[in-house]
């Protein structure tokens, strides 16, 4: 082969490796099948790829309205998500102000968290967390900017190790524009707390003591479908519950998902749980 035809043919080729490289870095953990997390929820399970949370990926949360500057709703996810799968979990937080009885009431137990204070430095101690193939997942408090160069580095990381990866993403007001700037994220969640149910429905009029519910918005989901629902919160085992009156059948569907799957899921119709638009 004749000396120009030779380096047009290794360009050629590392040109296609580069482009390889490239569309698997965007495509993230969809790349190749992998394992998955259920919710339990065939509504929420069925707009999921694989029908469920991918394992190996990044993902982000965030509070809503009222909440939106602690966060509490969206970190008690997180909490119940991480309850759910074995391991050890690296928390990373800029100050120390994480509850974490609050965690333990959604199953996750301080014992199993390690605390990880880093000021300034959360991205690069998560990015640091995520090499280590043993933990169950890394999750990062992050307040302002979170753009796609940070976000691409996690999630390479955690595709690289199998390990999942969660954003509390932190902000004092609802409408902060970083909130919404583009991600690598697998998945983006917002989480607003709505009024709980009366404890006796048969005396509606009483205060509210019953399950805490929320408004689970999937804002992004990449290979997936956006959608709203209305849920009860993360129970004692970490798993999300669908109140009975919004349900497809007589009683309350419950999360309980103890451990990843590989195979998909059935999909279902959303049902009377998806809020519309």
């Amino acid at each position: 082969m004749d000396p120009p035809r030779a380096a047009a043919t290794v360009l050629h080729s590392t040109l296609q490796d580069l482009r390889t490289q490239i569309a698997r870095i965007e495509r993230g953990a969809t790349a190749s099948p992998g394992k998955v997390l259920p919710f339990g929820l065939p509504a929420i399970d069925a707009a999921l790829p694989g029908g469920g949370l991918p394992l190996a990926a990044l993902h982000e949360a965030t509070g809503s309205g009222a909440d939106v500057e602690h966060g509490a709703a969206a970190a008690l996810l997180i909490g119940g998500i991480l309850a759910r799968l074995p391991g050890p979990v690296l928390w990373v937080i800029a100050t120390p102000d994480l509850f974490a009885p609050g965690l333990a009431s959604v199953g996750l137990h301080p014992d199993r968290v390690i605390f990880a204070e880093a000021g300034k430095q959360v991205l690069a101690v998560m990015e640091e967390g995520l090499r280590h193939p043993g933990l169950a997942a890394v999750v990062g408090e992050v307040s302002g900017p979170f753009g796609l160069v940070a976000s691409r580095r996690l999630q390479l990381a955690a595709e690289q190790s199998g390990v999942l990866a969660f954003v509390l993403r932190r902000s004092r007001r609802h409408d902060d524009p970083a909130l919404a700037a583009p991600s690598a994220a697998m998945t983006r969640w917002r989480v607003a707390a709505l009024p709980s149910p009366p404890a006796d429905p048969a005396a509606p009029d009483t205060p509210g003591l019953g399950r805490a519910r929320w408004q689970l918005d999937l804002m992004r989901c990449r290979g997936g479908e956006p959608g709203s629902w209305i849920v009860e919160a993360c129970d004692a085992q970490g798993g999300l519950g669908l109140p009975a009156a919004l349900g497809d059948g007589p009683a309350a569907e419950t999360g309980r998902a103890s451990s990843p799957s590989a195979a998909p899921p059935r999909r279902h119709r959303a049902g009377a749980a998806r809020r519309s638009a």
